[in-house]
């Protein structure tokens, strides 16, 4: 017997009736052989780690555009922690850890650069783009990693944005994963920046999530699998959920909106859009679409922060105005 059949097996035999098995897998669009070692969910889980995509997001703004300081978080921290909570929660609630984390290290692949800026500026350039939808277009096409259908669902349905939720538990995990780690760890890096001190939290929300980043956490993962124990859904109490929806409504308005200078967001948009022109103009060679525009977009959205910084720079002659130091 296979080692990938013994793990097939012990799924079965430990994990929840409500869990998504290997074995039952919708598979993947173009059928292949078992591995002997793996479960495709860990196949996919090497894949997604494996890609230039998942390397790429140690180089992408979280929320603070190329921070000097070593311990803000950056696209690929946050992966990072959205993976750690949500293995957490599926391995309370019997889930299949293997797929949970397929689909967290996979979610956000389709970042641009600067952050929701730059995807602001793709999205003006492209009416349509959504990173959600820009990460399965990367693990379907510009990175072919043929993933199986539950991690590509749970990686489209992972933002709340999108009217149908994640089809399995394990990617409604990751959507309420997702929306955990990066409310506190936004606010803990905008206490670290000088932006917020934790004074500044609304009373309401400290009193119900805790005034500490692990005492939040703690709080709002308890209460999901508290409340998810059974039934069909993933789902937090009413009394949390609409704390945790106050701290993001406080984020945006105190440091996603707030902090960010009127000539930055302008710098940004400039430096997106001035490549995503020029691109389309100039496709790159090996475009995976014969649609320049869009082959402008697969380009320019994957690339880094400070790769774009160059590329505009080789471009124009001089810094993005609003930019300098950056990269």
């Amino acid at each position: 017997m296979a080692v990938r059949q013994l793990f097939e097996r012990r799924e079965a035999q430990v994990l929840s009736e409500r869990a998504t098995l290997a074995a039952a897998s919708r598979g993947r669009s173009r059928p292949e052989p078992d591995d002997d070692l793996r479960t495709c969910f860990q196949r996919d889980r090497d894949r997604i780690v494996h890609c230039k995509a998942f390397r790429r997001l140690a180089h992408k703004t979280q929320v603070f555009l190329a921070p000097e300081g070593d311990h803000y978080r950056v696209r690929l921290t946050h992966t990072l922690e959205v993976t750690n909570i949500a293995r957490n929660i599926a391995r309370a609630l019997g889930l299949n850890e293997d797929l949970v984390e397929a689909i967290c290290l996979g979610h956000d692949l389709g970042h641009t650069p600067f952050g929701h800026l730059g995807e602001e500026a793709v999205a003006a350039f492209l009416p349509g783009f959504r990173h959600n939808l820009q990460s399965v277009r990367i693990v379907d096409v510009l990175e072919d990693l043929n993933l199986t259908w539950e991690v590509r669902d749970g990686i489209a349905k992972h933002t709340w944005s999108m009217p149908e939720g994640p089809a399995t538990l394990e990617g409604q995990i990751a959507r309420f994963a997702d929306r955990i780690a990066y409310i506190n760890h936004d606010i803990d890096d905008a206490v670290r920046a000088g932006i917020l001190t934790p004074a500044d939290l609304p009373a309401d929300v400290t009193a119900v999530l805790g005034a500490t980043p692990a005492r939040r956490i703690a709080t709002m993962v308890g209460d999901l699998v508290a409340h998810s124990a059974e039934g069909d859904r993933i789902a937090m109490s009413d009394e949390v959920f609409e704390a945790m929806g106050a701290a993001r409504s406080f984020l945006f308005e105190r440091v996603y909106l707030g902090t960010v200078a009127r000539v930055t967001r302008q710098a940004v948009h400039d430096v997106v859009t001035t490549l995503l022109e020029h691109h389309e103009r100039r496709p790159p060679a090996d475009a995976a679409s014969t649609d320049p525009r869009q082959a402008a977009v697969d380009y320019v959205a994957g690339m880094t922060d400070r790769f774009a910084l160059r590329a505009f720079e080789n471009l124009v002659g001089g810094p993005a105005p609003g930019l300098s130091g950056l990269g």
